[in-house]
């Protein structure tokens, strides 16, 4: 400390470079472009609307500083932002992060991310460099693949790419991921990390790529995002971003050109050389490092004037380091202390549930009740690690069943002989929420023979292991499209009804309304008679009957996830309909929810419009089935898709429907268009009057 207060005092401080912050606001000083527009906290670069250009871009609003023209020295930069690329229902070209000359020069020719027109190259006039996380494959633009990360140099043509299959990555997931960006200007070499973890970088970049910013840039350029859809419909969605430049001298320092839409008010950000962007959506926290917490009475923009030190302020300054660092110390103490104490009281959360379900149970009935014993004998028991590691051969990885980003599932048999299926966590500490979510679901469901039967569990030091009873039958996915024999029709009939058992079950048959969340074919397990056993309600949503639901964060799988729910993050009983819909349409036609950009709902009315519904039944049925009850099937699917969600009907009204104890509902021949709710709407189109409708 004393050193350090010595250096402050005496020592002289640096004057080329001094660091400048700006705090990044979706509404003050980013220029919003053709699609894009505000949605839910985020930017969405495109849009959903039948009559868009279909490209979107976002910029902020005054160009930073990336050449030194005096000694035509690049700049330095790192950029970090999480993004999501929603289908809605079918992929576009993608989204790219951007580094540009020009606030105006953009092009709409398909696969062009909205940037780069044909022929397209740097000029004295026009600098684009981009870094594309591309989900459509041209092979006209010498695309890898679908799912692949790319750099632009002034042209659609990338200098480099990689997939994002080389580091088990998918672009088209629906989920959100991180992107790091970062361009040493020494080195000359471009680098790009793509995690869903927002919290840790990689150790190893997914793209490498020399280049040459000093003959590419201009002296100030515009940094931003851009997206188009082709011939897609998808959401683009920006969640949190953060930008900095660094490794130029000020004393070369000179104003950026005002523009007509954006006159400087204030100097420019990179008045000193270094310059540092940062924004974040509150709803999305993770508390990675580099994101700020937003606060509503924050100014939008925060400049710092470039530092000029005097015996004063290195006075002061000393008198408030001593001070901090005194704090520190204090807080790193007491932060010490809070995390022992917190460490075993995170993986105890789990152990209250037992105990708060006696509680509920004992206010529920009488002391001496029999009932209590009932229901308590439905709870499974704790299994040892050491149990599960004998069961399953330690882990061994010949044992493993599937696996997903949050846990693995190993087979395994009990020394009692029970075969098993255990989910085993990836990360305690990360997923113990899932954990809980699940066990909670459990308990309050209970036991029905649509859903897959808890054995027992497991939370000991950093395990976290859900057993389950195991199903030889595997998954729906894999017996529909898997290497096996088809189903038969009756086979897909029993499970469609299954499913839609067990799901209102959850909806209705409660305590608390259950809400899945992720309904879909791998997530649907069959049992030795092929009864459909729904499972995985680590994402499952408890609420109180008649509760109005919450908006949260949107999760599920891209094809199953309802296009309301995708936009609003309202989960509810009408969103997990739709995914039974689809996957009632999956069972009954053998498809995948989406092949290629054409979704499955889609395709489905569309054998409707043109009067051939029932050749939509999976070719390997060879025609044994009843036609009757393949319509049936169908139009159920189709009324529990339907884009509308107040006009889908209960899960019990579904299951009547398939039962034949319920009248079909009457749906129209064509597949009807998607009004967006006025309170969906962005501001600038939520004028009085008028309406918006989508493609879904």
């Amino acid at each position: 400390m004393l050193l350090l207060l010595y250096l402050l005092l005496f020592c002289p401080f640096p004057t080329t470079s001094t660091f400048t912050r700006s705090r990044i606001s979706w509404t003050s000083n980013i220029t919003l472009f053709s699609d894009a527009s505000l949605l839910n906290s985020s930017i969405s670069l495109t849009s959903l609307n039948a009559s868009s250009s279909n490209i979107g871009h976002a910029l902020y609003s005054i160009p930073m500083r990336f050449l030194d023209p005096t000694t035509e020295t690049a700049a330095s930069f790192s950029t970090r932002f999480t993004f999501s690329i929603i289908p809605s229902p079918s992929f576009g070209d993608g989204l790219a992060f951007l580094i540009t000359s020009d606030q105006s020069s953009f092009d709409s020719s398909n696969g062009s991310f909205g940037i780069f027109g044909p022929g397209s190259d740097c000029t004295s006039k026009h600098s684009a460099i981009a870094v594309e996380f591309d989900t459509n494959l041209d092979p006209l633009l010498r695309d890898l693949d679908d799912n692949h990360v790319a750099v632009d140099a002034c042209s659609i043509l990338s200098s480099a790419s990689s997939s994002a299959v080389s580091a088990d990555l998918d672009l088209k997931t629906g989920v959100p991921m991180t992107a790091w960006v970062e361009y040493l200007s020494q080195d000359k070499e471009l680098r790009v990390w793509l995690s869903y973890n927002s919290k840790h970088r990689p150790p190893n970049p997914l793209l490498v790529a020399g280049l040459d910013l000093s003959e590419l840039v201009h002296e100030f350029m515009y940094v931003g995002f851009s997206a188009s859809n082709g011939p897609g419909t998808a959401l683009h969605l920006i969640h949190r971003w953060s930008f900095r430049t660094f490794g130029l001298n000020m004393s070369t320092y000179s104003l950026p050109p005002p523009t007509g839409n954006h006159p400087l008010l204030f100097p420019p950000l990179n008045t000193s050389g270094d310059g540092f962007l940062y924004s974040h959506d509150p709803s999305l926290n993770t508390g990675g490092d580099g994101f700020l917490d937003f606060h509503e009475d924050e100014p939008d923009i925060e400049i710092s004037e470039p530092y000029q030190p005097n015996s004063k302020q290195t006075q002061k300054l000393a008198v408030l380091v001593l001070g901090v660092l005194s704090a520190s110390t204090i807080l790193l103490a007491g932060l010490v202390i809070v995390v022992v104490m917190w460490k075993p009281l995170l993986f105890s959360e789990w152990r209250a549930v037992k105990e708060q379900l006696h509680l509920e149970l004992k206010e529920r009935y009488e002391e001496d009740d029999p009932q209590i014993e009932d229901e308590l004998g439905n709870i499974p028991g704790r299994i040892t690690v050491e149990e599960i590691m004998a069961a399953t051969n330690g882990f061994n990885r010949r044992k493993i069943l599937g696996w997903g980003s949050t846990a693995t599932v190993y087979a395994g048999t009990l020394s009692s002989g029970s075969k098993v299926a255990v989910k085993r966590f990836a990360q305690a500490g990360r997923y113990s929420h899932m954990f809980a979510s699940e066990v909670a679901a459990i308990v309050a469901s209970c036991q029905h023979r649509n859903l897959v039967p808890l054995t027992g569990w497991c939370c000991d030091g950093e395990e976290l292991m859900l057993v389950y009873e195991y199903m030889p039958n595997g998954t729906l996915h894999g017996a529909l499209h898997g290497i096996c024999a088809p189903l038969s029709w009756n086979q897909r009939k029993k499970i469609i009804v299954g499913v839609a058992m067990g799901l209102e079950f959850l909806h209705s048959g409660c305590d608390q309304k259950i809400l899945h969340r992720d309904v879909k074919a791998s997530n649907i397990l069959l049992d030795t008679d092929f009864t459909a056993r729904l499972g995985d309600l680590g994402l499952a949503q408890l609420n109180r009957h008649g509760n109005e639901p919450q908006p949260t964060a949107v999760v599920g799988t891209p094809g199953y996830m309802d296009p309301e729910y995708v936009l609003t993050g309202l989960a509810t009983e009408e969103s997990d309909v739709y995914s039974f819909g689809v996957v009632a349409l999956e069972v009954a036609t053998g498809r995948l929810p989406m092949e290629g950009t054409t979704h499955l709902v889609n395709w489905v009315w569309t054998m409707r419009s043109h009067k051939r519904l029932a050749d939509a039944a999976d070719p390997r049925l060879e025609g044994r089935f009843e036609k009757v009850d393949m319509v049936r099937v169908l139009l159920v699917g189709l009324a529990c898709s339907y884009p509308n969600s107040t006009l889908r009907p209960s899960m019990r009204t579904a299951l009547m429907m398939l039962e034949g104890t319920a009248p079909l509902p009457s749906l129209p021949s064509k597949k009807p268009e998607f009004k967006m709710p006025p309170q969906l709407l962005p501001d600038h189109s939520s004028e009085e009057g008028s309406s918006t409708y989508y493609s879904f």
